[in-house]
């Protein structure tokens, strides 16, 4: 049986009763409520208060309690946009009052005030230029604070899963601040430019036999050779999954579902990872390489939920039973308070498209 869930922000469910009608009538498994969030200006064009919500901040959408957080650099804010004390734990309140499941959804080195309080900890790139928005995951720093993160966003509070985006390191593709660097660069220039050379990372290439300096020099004229391809990919794949283990430990046995990519050389919401667990691998472009992934993953033994948006408009009942017949475990949709009326009828026909044998 392939689950359903579908994702939200706290302001969605709070102050919109119908908002748990809507969910509860496309006969979800779970809605995948967003517990720590980065910056987002997002449209809810169903929501009877408001239309446009500024979270001007990333932010822990919980209580930030200072007995948890005392003496850290690294440290969360609560959001003063919600007008609710504990608005994860109220939203999801909501939720299970009407039966659904609530996955917390905790996003981790996307946070541009951290970075730019602590450029120091952040991804700096082969020519010096730092990334503000991404802390890097490996700095030990940003580890704990992943870790804390993660088990402070469901405190106190019952889940059947917790859904980590970023869980490794963001890259130099990213889609805000009025961005203006699409197209710029070709494939491997993007890859070369989202390689992290902060200083915990050339740790990490020394440590591996590698000369920094020379791995540096070859990023900013490029091509890698393939030692030194193997040295950065292998030393980012450790970092993420150092993260991921820590975040785990953290949940005492609440399961994770990762964002993630197969792609060794993926940066942002949806880093490289090996392809174990539970993943949730971006299916958004309805194209055969997406489905291809989905069944690579799922052949090498991993639990792979979809990753599918109803916002671009298209037909998607053939790309969502081309991922199930892939091994798709899971469809995740985005986003159910992002989602017009006419949205709302897609995703009500991806779950139809579910029911269907």
């Amino acid at each position: 049986m392939v689950t359903l869930a579908g994702h939200a922000y706290c302001w969605d469910v709070l102050g919109d009763p119908a908002f748990a009608d809507r969910a509860t009538a496309l006969r979800l498994d779970t809605v995948t409520l967003a517990a720590a969030y980065h910056s987002v200006r997002a449209a809810t064009p169903l929501h009877p208060r408001h239309r446009v919500v500024e979270a001007r901040y990333a932010a822990l959408y919980r209580p930030v309690r200072a007995s948890a957080w005392h003496g850290r650099r690294l440290a969360p804010l609560a959001p003063d946009w919600t007008g609710d004390p504990d608005p994860f734990r109220a939203a999801a309140a909501a939720l299970h009052a009407r039966g659904l499941g609530v996955t917390a959804w905790v996003v981790l080195t996307h946070n541009t005030r951290l970075g730019t309080e602590h450029p120091d900890v952040t991804v700096v790139n082969c020519f010096g230029d730092r990334y503000p928005y991404a802390l890097c995951p490996s700095w030990t720093e940003v580890r704990d604070y992943a870790a804390l993160l993660t088990a402070e966003a469901v405190r106190d509070v019952p889940v059947r899963a917790v859904s980590l985006e970023s869980c490794g390191q963001m890259g130099v593709a990213h889609a805000g601040h009025h961005d203006k660097t699409s197209g710029a660069w070709d494939l491997d220039e993007q890859r070369r430019l989202s390689v992290c050379c902060c200083a915990a990372c050339r740790r990490g290439w020394a440590a591996a036999g590698a000369d920094p300096d020379r791995i540096a020099d070859r990023l900013r004229h490029g091509p890698l050779p393939p030692d030194d391809t193997a040295v950065v990919v292998g030393a980012r794949l450790r970092a993420a999954a150092a993260m991921r283990a820590q975040c785990t430990a953290a949940l005492d046995g609440i399961p994770v579902l990762l964002h993630a990519s197969t792609d060794p050389w993926a940066t942002g919401p949806s880093p490289g990872h090996a392809a174990s667990g539970r993943l949730l691998l971006n299916a958004w472009a309805g194209t055969p390489e997406t489905v291809a992934a989905v069944a690579g993953a799922a052949a090498q033994g991993a639990t792979v939920h979809a990753y599918v948006t109803a916002l671009a408009g298209a037909d998607l009942p053939g790309h969502v039973r081309a991922l199930v017949a892939a091994g798709a475990a899971g469809i995740s949709l985005y986003h159910l308070g992002l989602a017009s009326r006419s949205g709302w009828r897609t995703l009500h026909t991806i779950a139809e498209t579910l029911e269907k044998p």
